[in-house]
């Protein structure tokens, strides 16, 4: 327990420059694959979507 707080802060920080560094077509392959699960989440749904002020958020 006491070596798992130290663990993940230390992780936390070295994830930082690897969100900041990412490029583009890292950035737009997960875009196009969330579209592609939004759309086949849709498809599983048996009317129209409506969403709400804080899902638009």
């Amino acid at each position: 327990m006491i070596v798992s707080l130290p663990y993940r802060a230390a992780r936390r920080l070295l994830s930082v420059p690897g969100l900041l560094l990412r490029r583009d077509s890292t950035k737009d392959a997960e875009l196009f694959l969330l579209r592609h699960e939004n759309a086949v989440l849709r498809r599983q749904l048996p009317g129209p979507v409506r969403y709400e002020p804080a899902d638009r958020f």
